[in-house]
């Protein structure tokens, strides 16, 4: 890029995660543009789509994520490095509006975006040592995993932010653990004999 385009690319990156922290990712991509100081084509240039800018405007966030999920690994036996990073995603998840969104491509089966690659690809890395240990359930895909850690994020916000993280997650995690009796699904039990 040429000096002038890299600094119309460095003030709509500053411009989105401004506008994404306070607005979500519903922010109006023109307001973008006008704090940039750049026309709505410049914006486009650069950033073709929403999820685009979006991506690009928390790409730092996300990549820390992945860093993070690779020191707890060091530093914590599988299972607990999991538990860790599961709480910090979750948390990450509250505090920076917008990003939901993109945690939440991770947990769809569909072509992933790059913040969705990160992301999946430490969960797996995390979910396999856990597993490998005993820890959890062989039967758990990083998708599941992922689902649900969104839907933690999502209840703890609804109960009052981040201090519910710690009782969610710890209620997904008993759901979880690795058993020694396995859990009969509901769809395979008899159904209970109905009093006449």
């Amino acid at each position: 890029m040429r000096a002038d385009a890299r600094r119309n690319h460095a003030r709509l990156l500053d411009a989105a995660a401004s506008a994404f922290a306070e607005h979500g990712e519903g922010a109006s991509l023109d307001d973008i543009a006008r704090r940039a100081g750049v026309g709505s084509g410049t914006l486009y240039r650069h950033f073709p789509t929403r999820r685009a800018l979006l991506e690009a405007a928390y790409a730092a966030r996300i990549d820390a994520l992945g860093e993070r999920g690779e020191e707890l690994s060091r530093l914590l036996p599988p299972g607990e490095a999991l538990t860790e990073w599961l709480h910090e995603v979750c948390a990450a998840t509250i505090q920076v509006r917008g990003l939901k969104t993109l945690l939440g491509t991770a947990a769809t089966d569909t072509p992933l975006t790059t913040c969705g690659t990160v992301v999946k690809s430490t969960a797996t890395r995390l979910l396999e040592s856990a597993q490998s240990e005993n820890t959890l359930r062989p039967d758990l895909t990083p998708t599941d995993l992922l689902r649900l850690t969104h839907g933690v994020a999502t209840a703890a916000e609804l109960g009052g932010g981040e201090g519910e993280i710690g009782r969610y997650l710890g209620l997904l995690l008993d759901g979880i653990r690795q058993r020694t009796t396995p859990v009969v699904p509901l769809s395979g039990r008899s159904a209970p004999a109905v009093p006449r």
